[in-house]
């Protein structure tokens, strides 16, 4: 089968003016640096760099970032302190959360996207590490261009929080579909799925959040296998998180599990996550091996094992996210006769990964998190 190749996408950095980016860091050496990378990577401007929260949610207003890079322990007031501050004085603002790899750390970083934060990076521990960390100054300069970018030109959504629900008794607001939309669409599988396997990157915990919620019934008839690019330590914080939030069974994968129905296994941070079939039982398996698409876990690996052991049983689900992880996946799936949708632009922080899924011609639908979650309940066979 030829691989899909990702479509052409309007480039992060042809925005009308630079990237104004505001560095909130206790640490001098962190925000030197940072400003170094980001003046480097060209199409940036630091704006302003601060010690504390208090210094920056001062200046907020007369700075004007477009994107806050923000620490989470500093003293006098630190970032999750700061963070509604922030956004209460810049709503405008991309806030992207810097933190160390600490268990603290991760649930700490999990709590800022439900006060309105975009994403997060993980810093690295020493500063060794930071100083010649290529993956770290990549990520940073990436993902300051691809966020920055959309808050300049203004197309950036600002999803619910993590554990926001609907109130009770209210109807959810599912945004209309075009009749025709401007992509074309392949007919699903005439087989019920026996898995859905979701994969996300950059908004991914809020969209994954709002679509599990909404899925539950089909989520007691099938197995749910997850990649969603985080680092170690966050993705266990994360399976906790989605545990205590939506009264769902999830696991973060250590190995060796057997795939069962009413659980939802998440590849862990730092590790692929593969599906394999052994003496006719489904094992969650962890795999070691080099990133793929810059990315461990990725999505492409664990949709490629997927649908090696479910064929058209299998129901692809690509969420906002940055680049093209998931593409040849969502291929693989197509072609064995399975399932594949994907979140619409609308609702997607980033329409990167599930945007060149649509555009390769490979999904049955294309909605926001609601509407996909309506159709996995369909498809499964239960009523939402």
């Amino acid at each position: 089968m030829t691989k899909p190749e990702p479509a052409p996408i309007a480039s992060a950095d042809a925005v009308t003016r630079p990237i104004r980016v505001m560095i909130v860091d206790d640490a001098v050496v962190v925000r030197g640096m940072l400003s170094r990378w980001l003046t480097e990577a060209g199409g940036i401007e630091v704006a302003s760099t601060h010690r504390t929260g208090s210094e920056a949610v001062s200046a907020v207003e007369r700075v004007k970032p477009d994107v806050i890079l923000l620490d989470i322990e500093m003293p006098d007031m630190d970032g999750l302190t700061a963070l509604p501050l922030l956004l209460e004085k810049r709503p405008a603002a991309t806030v992207i959360i810097a933190s160390t790899l600490t268990t603290r750390h991760a649930d700490i970083s999990l709590r800022c996207l439900d006060l309105g934060a975009m994403d997060y990076i993980a810093k690295p521990s020493t500063n060794r590490d930071l100083t010649f960390g290529a993956d770290f100054r990549r990520e940073i300069v990436d993902k300051v261009k691809t966020l920055g970018g959309r808050t300049v030109r203004g197309h950036l959504p600002r999803p619910p929080g993590l554990a926001a629900a609907p109130k009770a008794g209210s109807a959810r607001s599912i945004p209309p579909v075009a009749e025709r939309p401007p992509f074309t669409l392949k007919p699903f599988s005439r087989i019920a799925p026996r898995i859905v396997a979701i994969g996300a990157s950059t908004g991914g915990p809020n969209a994954i959040t709002e679509l599990l919620r909404q899925c539950r019934p089909a989520i007691e008839c099938v197995s749910v296998v997850i990649a969603q690019h985080m680092p170690t330590m966050f993705t266990a914080m994360f399976a906790d998180h989605l545990s205590k939030h939506l009264d769902i069974d999830v696991v973060e994968v250590a190995g060796g599990e057997i795939l069962r129905r009413g659980r939802v296994y998440i590849a862990p941070g730092g590790k692929h996550l593969r599906v394999e079939l052994k003496s006719g039982v489904t094992y969650a398996v962890i795999d070691d091996s080099p990133p793929v698409n810059f990315c461990k876990p990725s999505v492409d690996v664990t949709l490629q094992s997927v649908c090696q052991v479910f064929g058209s049983a299998t129901l692809g689900v690509i969420l906002t996210g940055m680049g093209s992880d998931g593409l040849i996946g969502a291929g693989e799936i197509a072609g064995r006769g399975g399932s594949v949708i994907a979140q619409d632009e609308e609702t997607s922080v980033i329409w990167g990964m599930p945007g060149n899924v649509v555009r390769a011609g490979l999904c049955a639908a294309v909605g926001p998190p609601p509407m996909l979650a309506d159709i996995i309940n369909a498809r499964v066979g239960v009523a939402a």
